[in-house]
């Protein structure tokens, strides 16, 4: 069963979602330049609100490259190790469960997406293992000094930097350790958004849930705010700015869209009917209110949703962006923008067929021309509870 989001909201001035630059990120759709609103931070800013709707912090997940540095204080602090000698220890033991960790930072070689226990879990394995590893450790830095020893005499031997960056492949006994270690069958947003870990397949999770970028439903033209700022303490007799500078800015009505397989998410999560259930209730509401930070504190572009259609599904899903392709005209952007989304699922539904589907909408301004009686909803309350009936029956 599928269940998809389709959202339109309406931003004023907001640079939520910035490029290298610092710009609103752009795309060219229909020919035109678009607003856009990345897939990452709109996901994102929904994880951060699972806890508010459903989740408990333990049933979600941390991306982070810092367990080394958890593990070892949790080695120190709780299980009487020291301290010095914990960070080599749980270093040799990242690297023999398969992960690279950069000496110089003690960081991963990249974010590891992981439930709340995995610090925990990884220091009772490198506390197990203490002997072992720490002679492992012992052994690559004896390596590594006598390769940069070979390399300071002019020695054609490896360099250092080939002995640092050599991963082992973790023996069966190992990798059930790391299978433990980053489990994820009760870690809901590991579930829904998925794991990749490119030379690790071992522990890749295929994503329950699929978040389109957010695009706008008509063109849209970057600006800039340019500001000026005065020294409160400058005397009276001085005049003119401290501080000049500008800030790029967009204002735009976005289509967003998002869909949820919930066979993918059951299995993903152990079978657990129970935070499934909860889980996608989560996944709902957080996605309704997901709005990203940037900017937030100088800018304030705290709107909400103001169009919503949830279709129920056996299987297949359909992006409805298409129904933007030639950009949306006019003074009332969210209406128009409305219109053109009802017609072209309606459209959808005629030539490819919509029996098998069911179709909830609820506008907090728009007339929802082309939705029957029926299918409508006139709270968000009652629009979750219909998306959601057939499967908490």
């Amino acid at each position: 069963m599928i269940i998809e989001l389709h959202l339109l909201q309406s931003f004023p001035v907001s640079n939520l979602n910035r490029d290298d630059i610092g710009q609103p990120k752009t795309a060219t759709f229909g020919g035109v330049t678009r607003g856009r609103i990345s897939s990452q931070s709109l996901k994102r800013a929904a994880r951060q609100l699972f806890n508010q709707y459903g989740l408990s912090a333990d049933e979600t997940g941390v991306r982070t490259k810092r367990l080394l540095d958890n593990a070892a204080r949790l080695l120190a602090d709780q299980r009487g190790r020291d301290a010095e000698r914990s960070q080599v220890v749980v270093g040799a033991g990242l690297e023999a469960l398969g992960f690279g960790v950069d000496a110089s930072t003690r960081l991963t070689q990249y974010l590891l997406f992981v439930g709340p226990q995995a610090s925990e879990l990884l220091a009772d394995f490198c506390d197990r293992q203490w002997d072992r590893l720490e002679k492992a450790a012992a052994a690559k830095a004896a390596e590594a000094k006598k390769a940069a020893a070979k390399k300071k005499t002019g020695d054609s031997g490896e360099p250092e930097s080939a002995v640092k960056s050599k991963k082992i492949k973790p023996d069966k006994e190992t990798l059930a350790e790391a299978q433990r270690i980053l489990d994820a069958q009760q870690v809901a947003d590991i579930a829904l958004f998925g794991r990749m870990i490119a030379d690790n397949k071992d522990f890749n999770v295929e994503a329950a849930s699929q978040v389109a970028h957010a695009l706008s439903t008509h063109a849209v033209v970057n600006e800039f705010d340019y500001y000026t700022a005065v020294d409160d303490l400058k005397p009276q007799d001085e005049s003119g700015a401290d501080m000049i500078g500008t800030v790029d800015f967009n204002s735009a009505c976005y289509y967003r869209y998002a869909n949820l397989d919930l066979d993918q998410l059951t299995k993903n999560l152990g079978g657990d009917v129970d935070l499934t259930i909860r889980t996608a209730r989560a996944w709902l509401y957080a996605l309704v209110h997901a709005v990203p930070t940037g900017k937030q504190n100088s800018m304030a572009a705290r709107t909400m949703p103001d169009t919503l259609i949830g279709v129920i599904r056996e299987t297949g899903a359909w992006n409805l962006a298409n129904a933007f392709l030639r950009p949306v005209t006019g003074s009332d952007l969210m209406s128009l923008s409305t219109q053109r989304l009802i017609e072209h699922l309606g459209q959808l539904r005629s030539f490819y067929g919509g029996k098998d589907m069911s179709v909830t909408a609820a506008s907090v301004t728009s007339t929802l021309p082309g939705i029957d009686e029926a299918e409508r909803a006139v709270t968000l309350e009652e629009f979750s509870s219909r998306v959601l009936a057939s499967i908490e029956a």
